[in-house]
């Protein structure tokens, strides 16, 4: 929103919220009714091309986007190194405003111009005239609308709404007030207004420049630099002509120079040409892939996870992962990723972070959770993590963190096997199970005298089982076999050892998977749920309490935070992935894997020490 906001700054179909497609109804119906009805020789086909425009413009966007958030978050030929945050998400998830007001504008057109009727498909002198046109007074107003729009009195109720991000993602570009968007669509109607009215448009020539305004929109606001100098060496006059995201970002960061769309020919004539303008685009040219400290490895979850990656929809991914309805509509594609990473697929940065002097990235294995429950997938995963841990300690990361399924005692000795095969490892794999362990002991109330324990038996639980023990709190299992392994794996008698309960009446269950619905349907009412295990189990009562998985909330310092971890409520990271952070913190220089753990207490005392905090949440069903 602007500072001052001016009149029109709302879109018109803001209350609609995410119905808000359903302006393109009325044009669309009226539409597809006209082509019905008429007699073959009077049908229009232009209209018909309408829809498939529009989606092409959002693919195209979402293509940039993705694109994008890997290459910054790689870091090679970064242009601005500071972070996004959510409330800049959150002002640009409207992204696509721009292009319904566009549809809306063509279906009128189309319906009351009758020269816009049954167009052809190519006219040369179309494209010529067009960006002819857009050359000259499109370029030209656009310069002079655009230092206008810096006058404090315009730029306080309108443009400060676009300069709020000083860091750019390519949906930046269309984030306007709806008046500013109105001069704009006028400005860039001149051409396409112009081919019209003297009979010589085409479609190809609406599809051509459309596309050449979206791509170069995208590309002077992806805040990576990606044109090639030798075409400025082939070609000089071209810098007058072509503008670089460099050119751009330097409009966002100055403010006051650079104000041309998408020639700098008129930054050059009028004196508004930033001095810094080639030094910054040869600067992040050169610009290398960045070096992570700390690497956390995740993998996708569910086959729609794919959405809600960061590298995804950038509003889905600002929100907690739930499943939406409207991804079915996305099915094929989803079917389609997900065959794709069965066959092929290799290892990938999703995210980048900033902690202090801590350099953070975020990489994904290419895998679902239902691979990891088959058997014939175990040695293909493994081969992936491994891999990674080669390439993380080639690169000279100091620690990775192993999250979600990326260990187990099946599948990997919980992490072990990579340091058993590589003993020469300069990278410190962390599993992150001692600070696990450490979140789950102080989400127990401390008035708990015992705790029911439910689900697979692992590492953490194993040593949940003996801290609570040590510290009085006696621990209830319900199957005679998990009594004996419990009761074996303690080679110290406490005054509370685990006992083999007969019924459910305990209020504490500590959970891990294997969790079954009918289990929970025989806690008491107002029971707690707490898991220790990576994956949250499904929400069955109303009338409990369930903890969120072991996770902590990430302090303020923490830079680029701007997407949910999974499940995770904003700006709150797991267990799993800010165990691999204060590794790096502390310098320990231990691998934390296999079977060996970490001093609990010292964990914790050195993650509270830097910032993280636990959860204070403890609510009916929806806490997860």
């Amino acid at each position: 929103m602007a500072s001052t906001p001016g009149i029109l700054t709302d879109w018109p179909w803001t209350p609609l919220g995410t119905f808000k497609y359903v302006i393109l109804a009325p044009g669309f119906i009226y539409s597809i009714y006209q082509y019905m009805v008429k007699d073959e020789a009077e049908r229009d086909t232009t209209c018909l091309v309408i829809i498939p425009l529009l989606l092409w413009r959002m693919i195209h966007n979402q293509i940039w986007i993705s694109l994008s958030r890997h290459r910054t978050a790689k870091g090679n030929a970064r242009i601005v190194d500071k972070g996004l945050e959510f409330d800049q998400v959150d002002r640009e998830r409207n992204w696509d405003d721009q292009i319904l007001l566009n549809g809306v504008l063509f279906y009128l057109v189309t319906n009351l111009a009758t020269k816009s009727r049954n167009l052809p498909l190519w006219r040369t002198d179309s494209v010529v005239i067009t960006f002819l046109l857009h050359a000259g007074p499109v370029e030209f107003l656009y310069y002079w609308l655009h230092r206008a729009l810096h006058h404090h009195f315009l730029y306080s109720r309108y443009h400060s709404h676009h300069h709020s991000s000083i860091v750019t993602e390519p949906i930046t570009s269309v984030i306007h007030p709806f008046a500013e968007h109105l001069s704009y669509f006028l400005l860039f109607a001149i051409p396409m207004l112009t081919v019209l009215f003297t009979g010589t448009a085409s479609l190809a020539v609406y599809i051509i420049y459309l596309t050449y305004i979206d791509f170069m929109n995208n590309m002077g606001h992806c805040n990576f630099e990606i044109i090639p100098n030798r075409l400025f060496i082939l070609v000089p006059p071209l810098k007058y002509f072509l503008y670089t995201p460099s050119f751009h970002s330097l409009h966002h960061t100055q403010f006051r120079t650079n104000y041309s769309l998408f020639m700098p020919l008129y930054d050059y004539i009028y004196g508004t040409l930033d001095k810094s303008s080639d030094s910054l685009y040869e600067k992040s040219l050169k610009r290398e892939e960045e070096v992570a400290d700390v690497v956390h490895l995740t993998h996708l979850t569910t086959p729609e996870s794919i959405y809600h990656l960061r590298l995804g929809f950038a509003e889905l991914a600002s929100r907690p992962h739930t499943t939406a309805w409207y991804t079915w509509f996305l099915s094929p594609i989803t079917i389609g990723s997900m065959l794709l990473t069965w066959i092929y697929g290799r290892t990938f940065v999703v995210e980048r972070n900033q902690f202090e002097k801590l350099k953070m990235q975020t990489w994904a294995i290419p895998k679902f959770n239902v691979q990891y429950f088959l058997q014939w997938q175990k040695q293909s995963i493994n081969s992936l993590i491994e891999d990674a841990i080669v390439e993380a300690d080639q690169k000279g990361c100091k620690v990775l963190s192993l999250g979600l399924l990326n260990q187990g005692e099946d599948l990997n000795i919980y992490g072990g096997l990579y340091v058993q095969r590589n003993p020469k490892l300069r990278v410190r794999v962390v599993d992150g199970s001692s600070l696990a362990v450490a979140v789950v002991l102080n989400s127990i109330p401390k008035s708990a005298t015992q705790v029911l324990l439910r689900g697979k038996l692992t590492k953490v639980a194993y040593a949940l089982s003996y801290s609570l023990c040590q510290r009085g709190i006696q621990v209830a299992v319900l199957h005679e076999e998990e009594y004996r392994k419990l009761n074996k794996s303690f080679n110290t008698k406490f005054e509370s050892n685990p006992v083999l309960s007969k019924g459910y009446s305990h209020d504490i269950w500590l959970v891990g998977d294997g969790l079954t619905n009918e289990e929970q349907l025989k806690a008491p009412k107002g029971t707690t749920f707490i898991p220790f295990s990576q994956l949250p189990p499904k929400i069955v009562r109303k009338d409990c309490f369930y903890h969120c998985t072991p996770a902590l909330k990430a302090p303020r310092s923490l830079e680029n935070v701007h997407s949910c971890e999974n499940w995770l409520p904003r700006r709150v990271m797991s267990a799993w992935r800010i165990a691999g952070v204060v590794h790096a913190m502390e310098g320990w220089t231990v691998h934390e894997c296999g079977y060996t753990m970490s001093n609990i207490d010292q964990v914790w005392k050195a993650t509270l020490r830097h910032g993280f905090q636990p959860l204070t949440t403890l609510t009916p069903c929806d806490s997860m």
